[in-house]
């Protein structure tokens, strides 16, 4: 095969190409035969039905998918002929008319040259998981199970109050008729501190009037550096009520026979799952700033960090929208700010692949195993999950790529300069 090669920029290359239409015609020949002999048309007996009927019905659909299973074997095979190795996806356009002739731009992996990675220093973090943790972490169960019971005696600190508020500055009322409702638990913040404090003491039913002095930055203008009296009406007081660590709690969370040691144990493996992955985010991190401050000046690939780019601001405004907010129209530049956090990420994974290429690292099948148990584990049916997997190649796919890239990052940390630093659980996990 014959493709011709022409340097558009220092890591930009425009490939030309054409397909070999005899080897198309044949595969599209074979493929309506194959048909031929399974098809089931009505009107016609199976292995019957005639060339030209074949041709009619299933010949665009053949032809598509020869042309674009022969497009790829041949731009994989322009790519080993010249010897490119690109980064990112190419752009492959017609050339011309020519149904058969293509141009693919592609851009190159920069040269790294020798990546020594024993001249980089990394802090590798580690951390236990101590009782105290547990019981921590079954302090917040029972919180998160907790319920409300309403009571006659005054409000206090970590009471959960129903509120009627309305406050007078100067000529003006806020709101301008009633009362504007709602609910907080003291202490927790959920107000303006003093106002917090003066509800302690109040019952159901009664009311207070404060003089609040407001900041001057407050967030309502109508208030900002203001004292305003804010009267306070009480509408119901509850006092939370945490249950026991009993055999019914702890079957609320699946433990079957509600024994307490076994839903330590349960708890210590999620917590075991949740900080290795906070050590894996650390060491990752490292690793990267590492590699960018080493690797800084090379030139990188512009339209794999204007994609990668592209790539962020579309995840935030995903985020948004499922947090319930509304991210409003989208300038179309808005992707410039993810530049440089995008070229810093495109860095890092070029880096680790070249890493990987030069060393001769493979996935391991045993560390894919046990990341896809562990993945599966956090559901109620983790066979179901694992099958799952196993029959979703783009799924397996995105699965492999983090594991090779949890390999190389541990093998870089592993033959750096680096110390140990010891954390506690919760100093681990805080991101």
């Amino acid at each position: 095969m014959q493709a011709s090669i022409e340097s558009t920029g220092n890591l930009e290359r425009r490939l030309s190409f054409s397909l070999p239409e005899d080897r198309l015609q044949s595969h599209i020949n074979g493929r309506l035969g194959e048909i031929s002999r399974t098809a089931r048309i009505k009107g016609f007996r199976p292995g019957k039905v005639p060339a030209k009927v074949i041709e009619q019905r299933f010949g665009p659909q053949v032809r598509a998918e020869a042309m674009d299973g022969l497009l790829r074997e041949t731009f994989d095979a322009a790519l080993r002929e010249h010897e490119l190795r690109i980064a990112g996806n190419p752009r492959i356009d017609k050339a011309g008319e020519g149904e058969f002739d293509f141009v693919a731009t592609v851009e190159l992996i920069p040269d790294f040259g020798d990546v020594d990675v024993t001249k980089l220093t990394v802090v590798r973090h580690t951390a236990e998981i101590s009782d105290a943790d547990i019981d921590q972490m079954i302090t917040n169960l029972r919180q998160q199970r907790r319920t409300w019971k309403p009571v006659t005696r005054g409000a206090q600190e970590g009471d959960l109050v129903g509120l009627e508020t309305w406050s007078q500055a100067g000529d003006e009322r806020l709101p301008p008729e009633g009362s504007e409702k709602g609910t907080i638990i003291i202490g927790q913040g959920m107000m303006f501190e003093q106002i917090e404090q003066g509800l302690i003491g109040l019952a159901k039913g009664e009311e207070k009037t404060l003089d609040v002095e407001f900041p001057a930055d407050w967030r309502v203008p109508a208030l900002a550096g203001k004292t305003v009296q804010v009267t306070v009406k009480v509408t119901e007081v509850s006092e939370e009520e945490i249950p026991e660590v009993d055999a019914a709690f702890i079957k609320s969370f699946g433990v079957k026979n509600g024994d307490v040691e076994q839903f330590r144990a349960d708890i210590r493996s999620n917590l075991e799952r949740e900080l290795k992955g906070a050590l894996m985010n650390r060491l990752r991190r490292e690793v990267g700033e590492q590699l960018i401050a080493a690797y800084s000046s090379v030139e990188l690939p512009p339209r794999l960090v204007e994609n990668e780019a592209r790539s962020m601001l579309a995840q935030q405004v995903e985020a948004i929208r499922r947090q319930g907010g509304n991210p409003g129209q989208v300038p179309a530049d808005a992707h410039e700010g993810f530049k440089d956090a995008a070229a810093k990420r495109v860095l890092v994974g070029l880096l680790v692949g070249e890493v990987a290429r030069k060393n001769e690292l493979r996935l391991d099948p045993k560390r894919l195993n046990e990341t896809m148990r562990l993945i599966a584990s956090t559901y109620e049916e983790p066979d179901q999950v694992i099958e799952m997997y196993r029959n979703d190649p783009q799924l397996m796919a995105g699965l492999q790529n983090r594991v090779m890239e949890e390999q190389v990052i541990d093998w870089i940390a592993e033959r750096a300069q680096h110390t140990e630093q010891a954390l506690s659980f919760q100093e681990a996990i805080r991101q």
